[in-house]
């Protein structure tokens, strides 16, 4: 099993003994889910808590020009994500689940690490540390959980969620952000939203949003005839 093991705050400058582009070629490597999440916890659980109220705010900083009502909402969601998946691997690191977690990976992981390679190992810097830090998380959901990086209810403008219906998840944005290269939707397990119409009615969705699920039902069921 392939594990980091750490310096004494006092003997290192960053969270973890290693380049990060070398941790990444080592995340790359691993084949089972267990293995990746134990990886990711060591790595993970040597941050501080400060680092997490760093990555806050720095998504305070990039949404700063969002309309107050959604910027609020944003903050809320991704702060209880970030806090209840730091948690939530250090309770299965606690109480020793990953070694009981022994379904292979597919190959996405190994892209996935590659290309949080090529963002986050130019330096070891504070910058960098909590990108990678944002990254680790967003794969143990991915990887590990088998949730999408972005949590449910995460809205988007315009009134779209990330949601849950009947055992699968959706995303509006799923496959849309492939011109960004260091998106996580090429990775994450979310479908993307239907286009036309919901599996369920929209709640406080855009109004084009709504007129396509009026639509869909028009459409496809015995509305019209």
């Amino acid at each position: 099993m392939t594990r980091f093991s750490f310096l004494s705050p006092h003997e290192r400058d960053t969270p973890f003994n290693k380049p990060i582009g070398e941790m990444c070629i080592d995340l790359a490597a691993i084949k089972t889910v267990g293995e990746l999440g134990a990886s990711i916890a060591d790595i993970v659980l040597a941050y501080s808590p400060r680092d997490l109220e760093q990555m806050r705010w720095n998504f305070s900083e990039k949404i700063k020009d969002y309309s107050p009502d959604l910027k609020t909402r944003l903050e809320e969601t991704i702060t209880g994500h970030l806090h209840g998946t730091f948690q939530k691997i250090r309770l299965m690191n606690q109480q020793g689940i990953f070694i009981t977690l022994i379904e292979q990976l597919s190959d996405t992981s190994s892209d996935y690490w590659i290309m949080v390679s090529s963002h986050c190992s130019q330096d070891q810097n504070k910058e960098n540390q909590i990108r990678f830090l944002k990254f680790l998380l967003s794969g143990f959901c991915m990887f590990v959980l088998k949730i999408p990086g972005h949590p449910v209810g995460m809205p988007f403008p315009g009134g779209d969620k990330v949601d849950f219906i009947d055992g699968t998840y959706f995303c509006p944005v799923r496959n849309k952000s492939n011109d960004v290269d260091s998106a996580l939707c090429p990775f994450c397990p979310a479908e993307q939203t239907p286009e036309i119409g919901y599996l369920k009615p929209p709640v406080h969705a855009s109004e084009n949003r709504k007129q396509e699920y009026i639509k869909n039902c028009y459409d496809y069921h015995h509305f019209n005839g």
